[in-house]
């Protein structure tokens, strides 16, 4: 870690002000829907459906634009685009609140997906990769440590706003947020200069990055392309119907919640663990854990069968995985193919995971209703399986 000084005049000022504004992208762009949509629809007079389907094409949208934002990134920096990401936010936050019409409701949503390929993980680990190069990893790793208290801020105050003033003035809130606070210090404050010698904290002289790469194209790319788009389906299909599996269940609705809340914590604790001790090991090995992780978490769920303690023990290792795989998509492309170009490597990454992302929802929901619940599992299952294999067939370079 630099000393406190650097974290505020130095090259490490990106982690700073990276960690800042991630918690405010994520609170007000990606994590207030499942609160906010209902009550939209409500208003509206539309199906639930149709207004969760406008974050599916946000979803679409910024898949089809990450490796615009990255190529972007690489050429002029973040601080231009990620600044230019939060006031395009605002923007869409603020149609939101006004369009009644069910075209614009869904132009609304395509800009916010636009915003959110530049401001989330994604602007993000492009901007610490040119900035720190092959250094970037213990950056990258803090900003997602922080990011990772996001839902844990976002939803109590998401539901406050909205118990205090509706969706609207929810909405209005967090416009201002992204581009009062937001885009001001993404704009200013964050470092310009490319890769420079100075750039890597003292203590990491060394490290595993530095080795030989690959090719950013190929097998090897094909295969973590492959393996990151498979576990998408996971996250975003268990976010949407996990805790209605576990209702049906038997599972008192009450403690449903409570095991949902175990989530963040251990996502925030796997990645604090890495950041302390997990510095020598390859980004590779860390992709591999947790995919195998993940994939033990299905098999012990599925010989012991759904209880309360096996729900709670499957929240905390599915959290533990998921914030370790938020890591393995910086640093493993970063590990294996090199610092240059990293915006647009990330972008390339980036678009297929949205999609499947916006995807699982509605495919897990299809299988959920005409097989069953068990059904639906097993399918997310054989995700994590095929997103294991992926990574187990990467050789690292120079092994």
């Amino acid at each position: 870690m630099p000393f406190p000084r650097e974290l505020i005049v130095g090259p490490w000022r990106a982690v700073t002000v990276l960690s800042v504004t991630e918690v405010l992208a994520w609170g007000a762009l990606y994590y207030p829907p499942v609160l906010t949509v209902p009550l939209i629809a409500a208003e509206r007079g539309w199906s639930a459906s149709f207004a969760m389907s406008g974050f599916s094409a946000a979803l679409l949208a910024g898949s089809l634009v990450a490796p615009t934002v990255g190529r972007l990134i690489d050429r002029h920096g973040g601080h231009w685009v990620m600044s230019l990401g939060s006031l395009v936010g605002a923007v869409g936050l603020l149609m939101l609140t006004t369009t009644s019409h069910p075209l614009a409701y869904i132009a609304a949503w395509m800009l916010l997906g636009v915003a959110m390929s530049a401001t989330l993980y994604e602007g993000a680990f492009a901007t610490l990769g040119r900035i720190f190069g092959p250094a970037a990893r213990r950056p990258i790793t803090f900003v997602t440590f922080v990011a990772g208290l996001s839902s844990t801020v976002s939803w109590p105050v998401t539901q406050l706003l909205l118990d205090t003033n509706g969706w609207q003035s929810c909405y209005l809130v967090y416009a201002a947020l992204l581009a009062g606070i937001a885009a001001p210090l993404q704009a200013f404050a964050l470092p310009r200069k490319r890769v420079g010698p100075v750039a890597p904290a003292p203590a990491e002289a060394v490290t595993p990055e530095r080795g030989p790469t690959l090719p950013p194209r190929g097998k090897p790319f094909l295969l973590v392309m492959a393996g990151f788009t498979a576990y998408a389906f996971i996250p975003s299909g268990l976010a949407a119907h996990l805790l209605a599996f576990f209702q049906r269940a038997d599972i008192d609705p009450a403690t449903v919640v409570i095991i949902g809340m175990l989530f963040g914590p251990a996502q925030v604790l796997a990645r604090a663990c890495e950041f302390a001790f997990g510095a020598k090991a390859h980004p590779l090995y860390l992709a591999r854990f947790a995919f195998a992780l993940m994939v033990s978490n299905f098999i012990i769920l599925g010989i012991v069968g759904i209880s309360t303690p096996l729900a709670a023990l499957f929240y905390v290792l599915f959290g533990a995985s998921n914030g370790l795989v938020t890591i393995a998509r910086g640093t493993v492309p970063l590990a294996l193919f090199g610092a240059a170009g990293f915006g647009r490597l990330v972008g390339r990454l980036a678009a297929p995971w949205m999609v499947m992302q916006a995807a699982a929802p509605l495919v897990l929901a299809l299988v959920a209703e005409r097989v069953s619940d068990g059904g639906a599992l097993t399918l997310t299952a054989l995700f994590a399986a095929v997103a294991l294999i992926c990574f187990l067939a990467i050789r690292r370079p120079g092994a």
